[in-house]
């Protein structure tokens, strides 16, 4: 079940995301050069003819001579989206090239989005089987019952790539997963429990035949619809799910909840009622997965019996049942050894990988985003999604299990070099971040917005607070409200705004700003002045005075000017000296860049401790450092007078030995290219570098600002590090999401 109720937003906020820049969400970039005529030549007229020939000859070469060894086609009619009906084709195309996105985010998977205008089965079955040589694998998506039956499984037959209803199987695996631990956890079989699934349509349908599939009697499964237990001889029922009719005098939920191990929900909100709950088997296993609202809340399950384990569609309660943990991932092994199909062992081989994976310890960047370290437990029984690890150990799993029962067309000889593509397919990043933004959720914090008149802060405020992450505190003046209001805010006073004009917090600030300042040369008038005029001055008071956790500023003035007037208010952390960092985000790859804002001419004792606690970023966000110090120079190749601090600053690490790979001075080619490196075998980097160290601010900062607008990659920050408060200072260019993202790493901790 994805996930659909917990981060709000607006609608103007949602189609704004949907419509700025290049409509919609995803593009088609070339993978091959494209710059010269030579290049042209070659990707089209005449080049492309020698790949046409060897295709004709061996079909089974367009896997290497083309993308469809790598390429799922997102397919649906619109007849059942997202639980809000037939709303046809068209408007499916969202969500279709939402499911491109996933594929693409999680898994590397190239997927395009492909909406049917029919409701004609026969005619969507040949219309998709049809489009078989473009593509290495067919995703259904949003297609009613039971049309989705006959259509799933007569491609499944005509088609020789693998065919998969992630409505009905994605859940179903997970749902699987989830089962086999809380099995585990209560001490019981699977052959031997007694399951009541409420539910009968296409989700609750494929839960119950992988259940029984994966060991669970049949006569120990009692499914209902919303008229009663689906029994033996009853009429009004589909040939789907007379398959799953009982043998029973049982005919209510309540009945046939009577004595029962496992609820599993796939129904209507508040179906399932606490005096159900009491009538269950001790420990009972409640999957109550119906969204936006379960079947029932866990707090209400709990309070009826407090041993049950309890697991939602919801992304706020433990035990989340989201698709994402799955389809990728089976893509992925699918396509990787080229399997014609995703059988029953694939699927059960994805579940077990699943729950095993919920078994083991959760990595440290993991655990940091969620505030807690989680362990194998009641409140533990499926992985967080944004588990980093997912990656490699479902999509072994399911290669494996295609090979092992045979429809692997291509089998993968050496696994652990299979296991190291995987690993390198994504950047670790990407998965921090987005736990950092669950991380958020399940930990809200007080962000201070110190320049709450600019429309993108305002925005950013918005989106900070509909997201869930936290309470946005905003300075300005009186008509913050009514820009509020223009965007699109029906209740803006329920924002918190703070005003230095009338703000009752003005004379403690001015006293606190008076102490600190009236050795430095300010008069008492001066700091009144400050405190009602400045918007950095009065933000960075109210997060001294306790008002807020974090500070977001800088979009309205220079950075050195936004720092400086934050200086006034709060101190350098006792022992460090503030510094920035910038973060290079790339598609497989993330680059730390210190110190990209603050000190002019570092020290060598100061480079050192930029390196060590540069690292620590790197490693709360799921790297394992290796810091290279940059320079014009490698090894003193050419000489210079500018190489002392540096060289001094490895000798300093050397002195702490501080747990991390670490060299210099190196220029960058060196440092990031793993073949220029080998001409230095003495370097003690074991590849290329992800901390990079800058000898100055000039070029620093010159460095990031070039990559920010010139370079493909995503640029995070810079993050101010080394402050008393958590402060971050924004790019004057950030967008709303931008801020956001850096409000979330700073509430979070990993800006810090």
């Amino acid at each position: 079940m994805t996930d659909e109720s917990t981060v709000q937003f607006s609608e103007r906020e949602a189609l704004r995301f949907h419509s700025e820049g290049r409509p919609g969400k995803i593009e088609i970039i070339a993978s091959k050069p494209m710059a010269t005529q030579r290049d042209l030549a070659l990707a089209y007229s005449p080049g492309v003819a020698v790949p046409v020939k060897a295709i004709y000859d061996d079909p089974a070469t367009a896997y290497d001579y083309t993308a469809k060894g790598n390429l799922v086609a997102v397919i649906s009619n619109g007849t059942a989206i997202l639980g809000m009906g037939n709303l046809g084709a068209l408007a499916s195309k969202p969500v279709m090239e939402g499911k491109a996105v996933l594929f693409k985010r999680f898994a590397d998977v190239d997927a395009i989005d492909l909406e049917v205008d029919t409701e004609d089965v026969d005619a969507f079955i040949n219309c998709v089987a049809l489009l078989e040589p473009s593509f290495g694998g067919i995703n259904l998506e949003d297609i009613k019952a039971p049309e989705c039956f006959i259509i799933e499984q007569t491609l499944r037959e005509r088609m020789n790539i693998p065919v998969f209803h992630d409505d009905q199987h994605g859940t179903a695996i997970i749902c699987a997963a989830g089962l086999i631990n809380a099995c585990l956890l209560t001490g019981r079989e699977l052959k031997d429990i007694r399951l009541v699934v409420n539910g009968a349509g296409a989700a609750a349908i494929a839960c119950t035949e992988l259940m029984k599939a994966m060991g669970v009697r049949a006569d120990h499964v009692l499914m209902c619809d919303r008229t009663g237990v689906i029994y033996q001889g009853r009429e009004d029922v589909n040939q789907w799910q007379s398959a799953h009719a009982a043998a029973t005098d049982r005919r209510t939920l309540t009945e046939a909840l009577h004595g029962a191990d496992v609820f599993l929900g796939l129904s209507a909100a508040g179906a399932l009622l606490p005096e159900m709950v009491k009538d269950m088997a001790p420990a009972p296993i409640i999957f109550a997965m119906a969204n936006p609202e379960p079947e029932i809340r866990p707090e209400l399950a709990k309070a009826a019996r407090p041993d049950a384990i309890v697991a939602t569609g919801r992304s706020d309660y433990p035990n989340q049942v989201n698709n994402v943990l799955g389809f990728p991932f089976i893509f992925r092994g699918a396509l990787d050894v080229r399997a014609t199909g995703i059988n029953d062992a694939m699927k059960i081989a994805a579940a077990n990988a699943i729950a095993e994976l919920a078994r083991e310890r959760v990595p440290e960047e993991v655990a940091i985003a969620y505030g807690v370290q989680h362990s194998f437990g009641p409140e533990y029984i499926i992985p967080a999604p944004f588990d980093p690890r997912l990656m490699e150990v479902v999509s072994v799993a399911v290669a494996t299990a295609a090979m092992d029962s045979g429809v692997a067309t291509r089998p993968i000889l050496d696994m652990g070099a299979y296991r190291h593509t995987l690993r390198a397919r994504l950047n670790p990043t990407t998965s921090v971040l987005s736990l950092a933004h669950e991380g958020a959720r399940a930990r809200p914090k007080r962000v201070i917005f110190a320049e709450g008149e600019e429309e993108v802060v305002l925005r950013a405020a918005i989106a900070f607070r509909d997201g869930g992450y936290g309470t946005p505190v905003l300075v300005g003046r009186d008509d913050v409200y009514d820009r509020l209001r223009a965007l699109g805010i029906s209740d803006p006073e329920s924002f918190e705004v703070h005003n230095s004009r009338h703000s009752p917090l003005v004379p403690k600030m001015v006293d606190f700003l008076y102490a600190r300042l009236q050795r430095r040369g300010f008069l008492r008038r001066e700091c009144e002045r400050m405190v009602n005029q400045d918007r950095n001055i009065f933000g960075a008071l109210l997060l001294q005075l306790g008002e807020g956790d974090t500070m977001i500023t800088g979009v309205t003035r220079a950075y050195a000017q936004s720092i400086r007037e934050i200086k006034r208010v709060i101190d350098p952390e006792p022992g460090r000296t503030p510094f920035g960092i910038h973060v290079l985000v790339g598609k497989t790859h993330t680059v730390f860049i210190a110190d990209t804002t603050v000190n002019e001419r570092p020290t060598a004792e100061q480079l050192a401790d930029f390196a060590e606690q540069t690292a620590q970023v790197a490693r709360r966000m799921g790297h394992e450092p290796r810091v290279a110090f940059l320079s014009y120079s490698t090894f003193g190749n050419p000489g210079g007078q500018w190489l002392d601090n540096i060289r001094e600053a490895v000798s300093v690490l050397d002195a702490r030995q501080p747990g991390f790979e670490y060299e210099g001075e190196m220029s960058p080619d060196v440092a990031l290219n793993e073949k220029q490196m080998k001409n230095y075998p003495f370097a003690r980097l074991s590849g290329p570098a992800n901390v990079l160290i800058m000898p100055g601010l000039q070029s620093a900062n010159i460095s990031a600002k070039l990559l920010r607008e010139l370079g493909g990659d995503t640029m995070i920050g810079p993050m101010l590090i080394g402050m008393e408060k958590n402060v971050q200072i924004a790019p004057m260019t950030s967008t709303a999401s931008e801020l956001v993202t850096l409000a979330v790493l700073a509430a979070g901790g990993i800006a810090r």
